[in-house]
C-alpha cells in the first residue's frame, strides 16, 4: 500500500525526544559540575548565563566554556572528572522545562509510544530516567555510546525505531540543536525544533530545516502542533 501523509487528527504513533535541553533542564546540575571543578583549582565560578548556551553541545564544550585558556588536549583530558563529578551530583539541581510533564501525559493519554535519544552517555542517561519516575512509560534509551554512531548519524534513530517496532516514517523527533534535526532527517523522521533549549547566540534554527519549530512544550499539547508523518 502506498504511503500517504496522516491527517492532523491525532497525535503521531512515535516520538522520540533529546534529553538535555528537550525535556530536561539539566543546565543547573553541569553549573554545579563545572564549578566544583573550578572550585577544586581555587578558580572563580563560572554564571549559567556563560554555560547554559553549550549544555546541549556535550561535555567537551562545557569544559572548554569552563577553560578557555586550556588547549584541546589538555582540556579533553578533563572529561573524566567532569563526568564522574556529574555522575555524582546527577539530577540534584535539574528540573523538567515547563510544560513537559503535561505534553508527555498527553501522549499517554493518546496512546503514542515515546522514547529518548540523546548524545549523554547512556549510564548517565539511565540514572535519570528512574528519578523522573519514566522506567515504565519510556519505551527507548539510547544514549551517545550506545551504538557505533550519535548524532547527527541517524543511526540512534533508526535504532530506536527498530526496538519500538515502527517505521522511521512514522515517528516524530523532539531536539533543541541542529544535530538533532539532521539526525532526523537523515533516518527519515519528521522532526520538531524545541526553541525552549539551549543554542549559541548565532544558531538558527529556520535554518535547520525542522517540518515544525515550537515555543514551549506546552504547544505540544495539542495534535495540531505536530507534524504531520507518514502512515502506510
Amino acid at each position: 500500500m502506498a504511503e500517504v501523509l496522516a491527517a492532523k487528527t491525532g497525535f503521531p504513533k512515535a516520538v522520540l525526544f533529546d534529553l538535555d535541553g528537550t525535556l530536561l533542564d539539566s543546565a543547573p546540575d553541569m553549573l554545579a559540575t563545572a564549578n566544583a571543578m573550578l572550585a577544586a583549582r581555587e578558580r572563580a565560578p563560572i554564571t549559567l548565563e556563560v554555560l547554559r548556551p553549550v549544555v546541549s553541545k556535550g561535555s567537551r564544550a562545557m569544559v572548554s566554556v569552563a577553560f578557555p585558556e586550556l588547549d584541546a588536549a589538555a582540556r579533553d583530558a578533563l572529561i573524566p572528572e567532569f563526568l564522574q563529578r556529574y555522575e555524582a551530583l546527577i539530577g540534584q539541581h535539574a528540573v523538567l522545562f515547563d510544560g513537559v510533564a503535561g505534553m508527555l501525559d498527553a501522549l499517554d493519554a493518546a496512546g503514542t509510544a515515546w522514547g529518548i535519544v540523546t548524545n549523554k552517555p547512556e549510564y548517565l542517561a539511565r540514572l535519570i530516567v528512574p528519578q523522573l519516575g519514566w522506567q515504565q512509560r519510556c519505551q527507548v534509551l539510547i544514549g551517545g555510546d550506545t551504538l557505533s554512531e550519535r548524532k547527527p548519524h541517524p543511526l540512534p534513530l533508526l535504532e530506536a525505531a527498530r526496538r519500538m517496532g515502527i517505521e522511521p516514517a512514522t515517528c516524530v523527533y523532539v531536539g533543541d540543536d541542529e544535530r538533532d534535526i539532521l539526525a532526523a532527517q537523515a533516518a527519515g523522521m519528521p522532526s520538531v525544533a524545541a526553541l525552549w533549549g539551549y543554542r549559541l547566540d548565532d544558531d538558527n534554527p529556520l535554518a535547520w530545516g525542522a517540518e515544525v519549530m515550537v515555543e514551549t512544550p506546552s504547544q505540544l499539547h495539542t495534535p495540531c502542533a505536530w507534524p504531520s508523518v507518514r502512515t502506510s
